[in-house]
């Protein structure tokens, strides 16, 4: 591709479409995934986000609007799982496993009775960012905005949350309602990042720039921004080397956040 069609590509709108959405699915990524790996929770996003192949199913189903279906099922199975764990004396590892598992089975079993809807499980699989709509992105910028005001009036108590959740506990600080509300703001992120990357990329965006800050941060706001830093910066490097060499844009995004991490941790390890 000469430069002239490189930078036409630019000017497309679908292009201009995923490179928000691209910025805003990392910046979001790179707040909420802080908190995911502060508080060892990276295996529930995989979780949730495997799980969204039955709440495709379900929508095709029931012949319901897929964006919104997918976004009601990742919440209500995210807090059924927080629940799940919270009430029995099984380690949080063990209930994921089987909710995932559960989850699968019963999302291969319903796709089974769906005729002619291979080509839909490919994107349920991969995503496809650039065919992000206009209803995502104001989706995205509103959960964006809701995200950042959650955390700057609570921020204090976030941080002791984070840290030390059982002297939150002491200091009278609403644990359960945090965290039932953040796992509100996880699942529907993972919701609207399966419709850009897939289920197999998904968790990508929410571990990986959020690792990359923790090498290099050691204080906490800082590692919230820097983490969002490099969601968005990746977001943007992913979907120019994915329009100069015509790679799938999703892959390229989170290949950049791998290369990040990988170059992060080399500097570290030498410094």
């Amino acid at each position: 591709m000469n430069l002239v069609n490189f930078l036409n590509l630019f000017s497309l709108p679908f292009m201009q479409r995923a490179i928000l959405g691209g910025v805003l699915l990392g910046i979001l990524g790179g707040i909420l995934g802080s908190f995911l790996i502060l508080r060892r929770l990276s295996l529930f996003g995989d979780t949730v986000g495997h799980s969204a192949m039955l709440g495709v199913v379900l929508a095709a189903l029931l012949n319901l609007p897929a964006t919104w279906t997918l976004m009601g099922f990742t919440v209500a199975f995210g807090l059924g799982v927080i629940y799940l764990i919270d009430r029995t004396d099984l380690g949080s590892d063990t209930v994921l496993c089987i909710s995932l598992s559960g989850s699968i089975a019963l999302g291969t079993i319903g796709f089974s009775y769906l005729k002619g809807y291979r080509g839909n499980l490919l994107s349920i699989l991969f995503g496809d960012i650039l065919a992000i709509s206009n209803t995502d992105l104001i989706l995205l910028l509103l959960l964006l905005a809701v995200t950042l005001a959650w955390i700057i009036i609570s921020l204090p108590e976030q941080i002791l949350l984070t840290l030390n959740s059982d002297l939150a506990v002491v200091k009278g600080v609403p644990v359960r309602s945090h965290r039932y509300f953040f796992i509100v703001l996880l699942a529907i992120m993972i919701a609207l990042t399966i419709r850009a990357v897939g289920i197999l990329l998904v968790n990508g965006f929410l571990v990986i720039p959020a690792a990359t800050a923790r090498l290099i941060c050691q204080q906490f706001v800082p590692f919230l921004a820097t983490a969002a830093g490099m969601g968005a910066l990746s977001g943007v490097m992913g979907m120019v080397i994915s329009g100069a060499i015509d790679l799938p844009s999703g892959p390229s995004i989170v290949l950049v956040q791998l290369f990040g991490f990988l170059i992060v941790a080399l500097w570290c390890r030498q410094g």
